[in-house]
């Protein structure tokens, strides 16, 4: 029996002989902290130590995003008659794609570091691999100590990247915490964009020294002015720093009328009752002899091996329709259409595209079905990359002086991958699993789209020669955003405004569990379902009471 059993084991008998009581009280307080924010929810001005803290959290993302862009500006360079460091084409596909098959192993070690050490602290010693990779590339004297700066700054990267969206998640009030999420892929494209304007004036040994400071000031920041998150230090036993955590939290916030209790020890008191809660639900995942149950048996399951199907063909198709290929090899890719548009200037204008459709992801995910977002993307993809690899042969023979048409194409593809293609399938690995098998198959279906990416990018140059130049490049590229089409058309499940439940049914085969009506709904249902599920803060507040009232008067 593991040690979280034992705990749950020792607290069982004492929950036996208070649950009651405990729910009740529990149950007044979420009543209580219902009033007292609601007037104050949609307050930007009470929020602002929560969003100082996230976007402050996130802003290791801009470095991220520097390292990812970093490859389109070095390999031109390097590529350069007069290069110091000159260079094969199978090793720009090493130095653009490495990066890449780091992110699961980084990932791997993010998730334990953040559990024993604290979510901002992980961050922090993400700088070290980052600022040790960027000296290697700028002192880098061959090809192979380029290649180990890469391979330091790809394991930084995911070593920054989970424990700042964690720490958001955990700090953020709910109505902002969807935007709050998306401001560290949004820094990200903030990075990339800086990385093709240095690249496009600077040498690449300069813009790495300078990549130290984006990666030191971040960390210098989270040190002065960002709080622990107090989920950890509570899971931790660390009350008095979670205490203090929460104060700085919300300290914008104004005292709840109905107390004297100060709303961050009402936050506080409410994770310590979570606490006990998740420890008394692990006895639950316990059979009979005290044996959990196997993870693995879940992915035997329809619900299990469907979703991770769906998900391969899902990331295959992404990676080899070029989303990622042209980010990588961004100024690399606007040479060989033949424009006479400078790649350098041209890659400004592609990380422009992709900061400000970033900053429109949330909206989109939200407003509209993620199938008809797909749909409506890859076919936007298909249609500019059919039409730039038109003009692109028309260049190569000499036909057209339209030479700017396949960066405009360009720029257009950029902006329809970001609609649907680009952002969907990394939502849909945490939205198609089930609960008992959520956390390690987002673990497996993560890695797996990276090594999809690894292959992918790797595999560009080689690509290239075989299809006989970028026309033919980018027309491979929209057949497969035409299959994209197809395949979320006919085998893509909708999982806007769907419940996991209605999604875990859908695998299963089964009939979609349907809504009860409102009479129903008001007496089977439990207290914590109807503050999830309720339209409205003030709904919540009288389904609840209506609850208590009629538990106190049976």
């Amino acid at each position: 029996m593991d040690p979280l059993s034992i705990g749950s084991s020792v607290l069982s008998l004492h929950q036996r002989e208070n649950s009651e009581q405990h729910k009740d009280d529990a149950f007044r307080e979420i009543i209580a902290s219902c009033r007292s924010l609601s007037k104050y929810e949609t307050n930007i001005k009470s929020a602002l130590p929560q969003i100082l803290s996230a976007i402050v959290a996130a802003s290791f993302h801009i470095v991220i995003g520097i390292s990812l862009a970093y490859s389109a500006i070095l390999i031109p360079q390097l590529e350069l008659p007069d290069s110091d460091i000159p260079i094969t084409k199978g090793q720009s596909s090493w130095i653009a794609s490495i990066i890449v098959i780091m992110v699961p192993i980084g990932s791997l070690v993010a998730g334990v570091m953040m559990e024993f050490l604290g979510r901002l602290n992980t961050i922090k010693l993400a700088a070290i691999p980052c600022v040790a990779g960027w000296v290697s590339i700028a002192l880098a004297n061959s090809f192979t100590w380029i290649m180990v700066g890469r391979v330091l700054t790809g394991f930084a990267c995911a070593l920054g990247t989970s424990p700042a969206i964690v720490y958001i998640t955990e700090v953020a009030r709910p109505d902002m915490r969807g935007s709050l999420i998306s401001s560290g892929p949004t820094l990200a494209s903030l990075g990339m964009v800086i990385a093709y304007a240095k690249g496009a004036f600077m040498h690449w040994r300069l813009v790495s020294w300078i990549c130290i400071i984006y990666t030191v000031v971040p960390v210098l920041l989270i040190q002065l002015f960002v709080p622990e998150s107090p989920v950890w230090l509570v899971s931790k036993g660390r009350i008095e720093d979670a205490a203090r955590s929460l104060r700085f939290l919300y300290k914008k916030y104004p005292q709840p009328e109905h107390t004297d209790q100060p709303l961050s020890e009402m936050h506080l008191n409410a994770l310590l009752k979570e606490r006990e809660t998740k420890i008394a639900e692990a006895q639950k995942n316990v059979n009979r002899h005290g044996v959990q149950h196997s993870k693995l048996r879940g992915f035997l399951k329809p619900t299990g091996y469907k979703p991770m199907i769906v998900l391969f063909w899902f990331f295959l198709i992404q990676q080899f329709s070029g989303i990622y290929i042209t980010l990588f090899f961004a100024v690399t890719f606007i040479q060989d259409v033949g424009t006479e548009v400078n790649a350098f200037t041209a890659s400004i204008f592609v990380g422009l595209t992709r900061f400000t459709m970033s900053l429109l992801n949330a909206w989109l995910l939200k407003r509209f079905a993620r199938r008809h977002l797909v749909m409506v993307s890859t076919t936007g993809m298909a249609i500019c990359m059919f039409v730039s690899g038109l003009f692109t042969l028309w260049i190569k023979e000499g036909t057209t002086t339209l030479t700017w048409i396949p960066v405009v194409g360009l720029l257009l593809y950029v902006c329809s991958s970001m609609i649907g293609l680009l952002t969907i399938p990394w939502t849909m690995t945490a939205e198609l699993f089930p609960t008992d098998i959520r956390g390690i198959a987002h673990s497996i279906s993560y890695s797996m789209a990276n090594l999809l990416m690894f292959f992918a990018v790797q595999s560009y140059r080689t690509i290239t020669d075989l299809l006989g130049g970028a026309y033919a490049v980018q027309w491979m590229f929209a057949v497969v955003s035409v299959i994209g089409f197809f395949f979320a058309l006919f085998f893509l499940p909708e999982t806007q405004g769907k419940s996991l439940a209605e999604i875990e049914a859908y695998f299963a085969g089964k009939a979609q569990p349907q809504r009860a009506p409102p009479a129903e709904r008001t007496a089977k249902p439990s207290v914590t379902e109807h503050l999830i599920r309720s339209p409205s803060r003030e709904a919540k507040l009288k389904e609840v009471e209506l609850m208590l009232k009629n538990k106190n008067g049976a």
